[in-house]
């Protein structure tokens, strides 16, 4: 296996040493991608040095990690067909626990071949969301399903499709669940109920609204303005809803062009959006009039070239946003750090393609979609490169996830973890 890594990889030091212990969705525990507090990082001297490794054969989901248990989702052949299958494992040794059916799979020839490519993929798109003792799935065919997280044993499953006339998309849905309070939200179904707001001990309805089409994007929870909201980015673009009832509180219209699938990010009042296919990247500032939220363009900023985000969504911090920057450069498109206010970029740099960040204290650790861990300094005046190492073979287009100090990473071929504490 390939080696790639300097002498400041192996120690990437801050003042205090701090790791969340938990990475309970997809992009973390607040849905943003970072893992908060300073932390100290240490790169493995070589990719044998993993904790552990294992085969995730096909699909482009991210690991979830509570309670000391890693869960992804990945396609298997059961009795001779494509099945999409929840996997819980023992965060430390990779052990698995167990293996849920969350229903039929598909396959299309381009799950595990290396990148750079632009084959769409086989199986899962979707991350799991633990919380209170269950992981909750959102398969590619609109099934919503809770499991029991020490067992399991399916609680209760919902068919989007079946029960509230569901409309899929082209290379079928990627978004995951998301939790807030004791509310669960998801897109997907038809006319007056493409949002759905569901109480997430039974699955029971609370609210269904709205008539949007569903991207591969999954929704934010922020509060902006004292305002609690789900931000959602529908074909139409950013509509975001109240929580409690699923009432309207704004709209901010984007084009859409074949496929959205980065989820929107939020700077205080200001929310980020960008998609591919000519879409490009924009910014609203939110203001509060007589009680109501109105959104303010910032900048509209069309075309592949500048920020747009495939589905490679950044992350913030300090006004700036970290991320893969491009369209279709698979393997050659490169990380930037935009200011989040002006759409301007700061700096790039290749050799990344269509993977994905996140970031912890104020380094960036970035997945590239083929297979290296970089870490980069989360500063605005230039790229500074603090180490990388090549540790994936197969496509990387899921998200990686840190907890306890351990940073998980997968492929469409292999899934695995890295201690970073140095020890």
């Amino acid at each position: 296996m390939r080696l790639i890594v300097t002498a400041s990889a192996l120690l990437i030091f801050c003042t205090v040493f701090v790791f969340a212990a938990d990475w309970p969705q997809y992009r973390g525990p607040q849905g943003d991608g970072i893992c908060a507090g300073n932390a100290k990082l240490a790169l493995p001297a070589s990719a044998d040095k993993v904790v552990w490794k294992i085969e995730t054969k096909n699909g482009f989901s991210s690991f979830a990690i509570a309670n000391g248990v890693a869960y992804t989702q990945v396609n298997r052949d059961v009795n001779g067909g494509p099945r999409e299958m929840l996997v819980a494992l023992d965060a430390k040794t990779g052990k698995e626990l167990w293996a849920a059916d969350m229903g039929i799979g598909t396959y299309d020839g381009g799950g595990d071949d290396g990148a750079p490519n632009n084959d769409g993929g086989d199986g899962p798109r979707s991350t799991p969301t633990v919380d209170g003792g269950k992981v909750y799935v959102y398969n590619q065919s609109l099934v919503l399903s809770c499991f029991d997280a020490k067992t399991g044993k399916l609680l209760w499953s919902r068919d989007v499709t079946k029960e509230h006339a569901g409309q899929n998309i082209g290379w079928k849905s990627a978004m995951s669940p998301v939790i807030d309070g004791d509310l669960l939200f998801v897109g997907g179904g038809g006319p007056g109920q493409s949002m759905l707001g569901l109480n997430k001990a039974t699955g029971a309805v609370v609210w269904k609204a709205h008539d949007e089409m569903i991207t591969h994007a999954t929704p934010v929870v922020a509060t902006i303005q004292g305002v609690r909201q789900v931000i959602f980015f529908m074909q139409s673009g950013l509509v975001a809803v109240a929580p409690k009832d699923g009432a309207l509180l704004w709209r901010f219209p984007m084009k859409h062009n074949v496929s959205t699938a980065a989820s929107p990010v939020v700077d205080g009042d200001i929310v980020y959006c960008s998609a591919g296919y000519g879409v490009g990247g924009a910014a609203c500032r939110l203001l509060k009039e007589d009680g109501k939220l109105k959104p303010v363009d910032l900048y509209r900023i069309p075309g592949d070239k500048q920020i747009a985000n495939h589905w490679s969504t950044p992350v913030l911090y300090n006004g700036h946003l970290y991320g893969m920057f491009s369209f279709k450069k698979y393997g050659t498109g490169p990380l930037k750090c935009v200011d989040i206010a002006t759409g301007k970029v700061k700096w790039e740099k290749s050799g990344f393609g269509a993977g994905n960040v996140i970031l912890a204290g104020n380094t960036v650790v970035a997945l590239s979609d083929d297979g290296q861990v970089v870490l980069v300094e989360a500063v605005p005046a230039a790229y500074k490169e603090l180490g990388r190492l090549k540790v994936l073979e197969g496509k990387c287009w899921s998200t990686p996830a840190i907890a306890e100090g351990r940073l998980y990473v997968r492929s469409t071929k292999e899934g695995a973890c890295l201690d970073l504490t140095g020890k």
